[in-house]
């Protein structure tokens, strides 16, 4: 295989994230909500891919490290966070230019500095930590697994919010995941370890990600999956901070 093909196919991965990521913000523009978030999920299975083929090929490169992160930052920053505040608008009742729509803009803006300071320090290698752990939550966990599944889910089930003041909680979601991107949490890398009862999972995992992604089905499973990760990730982050203090 020629040296430019090699690294042409993981860039093609990144290029067609990137390009999803946009039409996510068009769609979302045009009032077909749910089909935006799917186009989001679909732009985290795309960001496997093209590190898979990276590493498969070897075909990992400065350019390809600096594209992949301008695609995570539209796909899992931008096109969420946007996608985000007109569910507010179209679900949660959000009147434009009321006070809470200045807060849920002030929590989108936030979202996407954060992130882009997440892929900016990532980018910069400050302060690595040990292999097969990231500092901070990956912004493509924040924004595709947790604020684009729950975009799907609150324009599927629009009865939430009736009973929760969405208008409250969006902002707080955003201010929140926004705040775990720039932290120093030690958060674990989705890698082969050890433990085969975890590579076990993990692969089962992506199978069914995979699978609910491109049926577009079982926005719940993937909701769920996203913050029980999250929570398990920070839990774990915590215990190997811990042992690296005692060691």
């Amino acid at each position: 295989m020629g040296q430019r093909l090699r690294y042409t196919i993981p860039n093609s991965f990144t290029a067609i994230s990137l390009l999803l990521g946009v039409a996510s913000i068009v769609t979302g523009q045009t009032g077909n909500l749910e089909l935006a978030g799917w186009m989001i999920v679909w732009c985290g299975l795309l960001d496997v891919m093209d590190g898979v083929a990276a590493r498969m090929l070897n075909a990992t490169s400065d350019f390809g490290a600096e594209f992949d992160s301008m695609a995570d930052l539209i796909a899992f920053g931008v096109a969420p966070a946007i996608l985000m505040l007109q569910v507010g608008l179209d679900v949660g009742g959000i009147l434009l230019f009321s006070p809470a729509f200045w807060v849920l803009l002030s929590a989108v803006g936030v979202f996407v500095l954060c992130g882009a300071m997440r892929l900016a320090r990532f980018n910069l290698h400050t302060n690595d930590p040990p292999a097969g752990w990231f500092t901070g939550i990956p912004i493509t966990g924040a924004g595709g697994g947790l604020v684009g599944t729950t975009c799907i889910i609150l324009v599927k089930y629009e009865e939430i919010a009736e009973v929760m003041p969405l208008h409250a909680y969006l902002p707080v979601f955003l201010f929140v995941l926004a705040l775990g991107m720039i932290s120093r949490i030690r958060f674990p890398k989705a890698t082969v370890r050890d433990n085969k009862l975890i590579n076990g999972f993990q692969a089962v995992n992506v199978a069914a990600t995979y699978y609910c992604g491109i049926t577009r089905s079982f926005p719940e499973y993937l909701f769920f999956m996203a913050l029980f990760l999250l929570v398990a990730g920070i839990i774990a982050g915590r215990i190997s901070s811990r042992e690296a203090l005692e060691a």
